[in-house]
């Protein structure tokens, strides 16, 4: 029968590739690839001969049924690959992976490199409990809210960042988490790895003296177990009328319910048009 076998290749050292991976990608019939111009560097260097299809982000959900649908008419077996590291972790794969579990298909790891484990066991962090985030948001208002989430919900969290993005990621973490200890790290394995450990604004700093700072993949780790925030606001569930009223009749103006609302962050054409309504309500008939 077909088996699917997901394959971790080097995140930086060719060294890093298992002869487990070399010969699982010789002896499939197939080999499933992020980038088929990637694989094909490697596939050279480890003189793999095996055909290349291209199975990525952008055309995965196409491409996985096709592969499975080949897997169970041929019988074959196919290798699934990225650029770098354990597919289908803040990689392509999933799609691919789950397609074949559906269809049947034994799914088989060939274990490896993975940049977010390279990247704790360097950290020097002991967290009994840490979570992996990958790609956080890239609106600024965005990530505030979710680096605030974060701080609420984790000892610990991992995430991988662009070099173009690392000093905005670490700029955000210094304001919305206090208390925050980090650990960045930078081209895991390759010869020039950095890895840089502190508070949010020490790190900034070194990243700011550095100006190769924007060349490399970056994975964060922080430590999150001393970051104190303020306690969540529960939601307000009652609509700006209720909210209105309720002000108004404990002896605000109309004016000043819409102030207060807006204060509160509110839009406030949607207070003032709620204010109108209660003004008209409030009439006597």
């Amino acid at each position: 029968m077909s088996t699917l076998y997901v394959v971790a290749t080097p995140i930086g050292n060719l060294g890093d590739m298992s002869p487990h991976a070399v010969e699982t990608l010789k002896s499939v019939s197939l080999i499933a690839a992020e980038d088929t111009r990637v694989t094909k560097k490697l596939a050279n260097r480890f003189g793999v001969e095996t055909p290349l299809i291209s199975c990525h982000q952008h055309n995965e959900k196409g491409r996985a049924p096709e592969i499975v649908q080949r897997m169970l008419a041929e019988d074959v077996d196919v290798a699934l690959v990225t650029d770098a590291g354990t597919p289908a972790i803040s990689d392509p794969g999933t799609e691919l992976v789950r397609a074949a579990a559906a269809a049947g298909i034994p799914v088989i790891a060939v274990a490896g490199p993975s940049a977010f484990a390279a990247a704790v066991s360097v950290s020097g962090f002991d967290f009994s409990s840490f979570t992996f985030y990958g790609f956080l948001p890239r609106g600024s208002s965005e990530l505030k809210e979710k680096l605030l989430d974060i701080g609420r919900k984790s000892e610990g969290a991992v995430f991988h960042e662009s070099p173009h993005r690392i000093k905005a990621l670490v700029a955000a973490i210094a304001d919305a988490l206090p208390g925050a200890l980090l650990s960045v790290s930078c081209d895991l394995t390759k010869l020039h790895e950095l890895t840089l450990r502190g508070t949010p604004d020490a790190i900034l700093f070194a990243l700011e003296a550095n100006e190769k700072s924007e060349k490399g993949e970056y994975c964060v780790v922080a430590d999150l177990r001393g970051v104190t925030l303020p306690e969540e606001k529960p939601a307000v569930q009652a609509s700006l009328e209720a909210r209105i009223f309720d002000l108004a009749i404990n002896g605000s103006s109309l004016r000043d319910a819409v102030e207060t609302l807006a204060a509160q962050g509110e839009k406030k054409n949607a207070v003032k048009a709620a204010a109108l309504r209660v003004k008209e309500w409030m009439q006597p008939s």
